[in-house]
C-alpha cells in the first residue's frame, strides 16, 4: 500500500510565504511524476504544479512566477514553496503522485494525499 503525506500547511498573511513537503512511502518502484492540487469552497479541484520523474515542471497560470515544485525522487518527496501569497491561494493542497508502480504491481495507478489546509488572510 502506498500513502502520501503531507506537511507544512498553515495560515499566512498576504504577501508571505508556505513551503509544503509531501513524502511518498511504501513499496515503491516508480513513480512517473509528483505534484500538487488545491480545492477551495465550492470549486473543483484544480492543478497546482507537477513535476516529472525527468524534471520538467508545469504550472497553473495562476501561480506561475510565484510557486516552485521540486522533487527528489530517490526520497519519493514533493516540495512546493509558494510565495507571494494571495487570498485566493486558500485552499486545501492535495499532493499527487502519477503512474506509481509498486513492486508487488505491473501496472500503475495514482495516489493521493489527504489534503492540508492553506488560509491566506488580506
Amino acid at each position: 500500500q502506498v500513502q502520501l503525506v503531507e506537511s507544512g500547511g498553515g495560515l499566512v498573511q498576504a504577501g508571505g510565504s508556505l513551503r509544503l513537503s509531501c513524502a511518498a512511502s511504501g513499496s515503491i518502484f516508480s513513480i512517473n511524476a509528483m505534484g500538487w492540487y488545491r480545492q477551495a469552497p465550492g470549486k473543483q479541484r484544480e492543478l497546482v504544479a507537477v513535476i516529472t520523474s525527468g524534471g520538467s515542471a508545469n504550472y497553473a497560470d495562476s501561480v506561475k512566477d510565484r510557486f516552485t515544485v521540486s522533487a527528489v525522487y530517490g526520497k519519493n518527496t514533493v516540495y512546493l514553496q509558494m510565495n507571494s501569497l494571495k487570498p485566493e491561494d486558500s485552499a486545501v493542497y492535495y499532493c499527487y503522485a502519477e503512474n506509481v508502480i509498486t513492486t508487488t504491481t505491473m501496472w500503475g495507478r495514482p495516489y493521493w494525499g489527504q489534503g492540508t489546509q492553506v488560509t491566506v488572510s488580506s
